[in-house]
């Protein structure tokens, strides 16, 4: 699988970004069927860095209401990737 695929994007949100300053933490949405192998893979080739650990997460889709009609949103994998040592991924350093 190609690394474009199995990394979606990179999550923005306050409690990634306090991972990301505080401990080092990046987190992705990532393809449902990569596993942590392929995913370390893909960070590795796409930023150039070493990856020490990952974590994987599959958050379960939620039910939406839009007055009376009733939906159900995506359920998606989140990958949460630690780098070694003092590693910093240039690219989401200013986010």
């Amino acid at each position: 699988m190609d690394s474009r695929k199995i990394i979606k994007r990179y999550l923005a949100t306050e409690k990634s970004t306090v991972n990301k300053e505080a401990q080092g933490k990046y987190a992705f949405l990532v393809d449902r069927r990569a596993n942590k192998h392929q995913i370390r893979q893909a960070v590795e080739e796409m930023f150039k860095v070493e990856v020490g650990s990952i974590r994987t997460i599959i958050m379960p889709g939620k039910i939406k209401r839009y007055g009376r009609y009733e939906g159900k949103t995506a359920t998606w994998k989140k990958a949460v990737i630690k780098l070694k040592g003092d590693a910093k991924i240039a690219e989401f350093e200013n986010l």
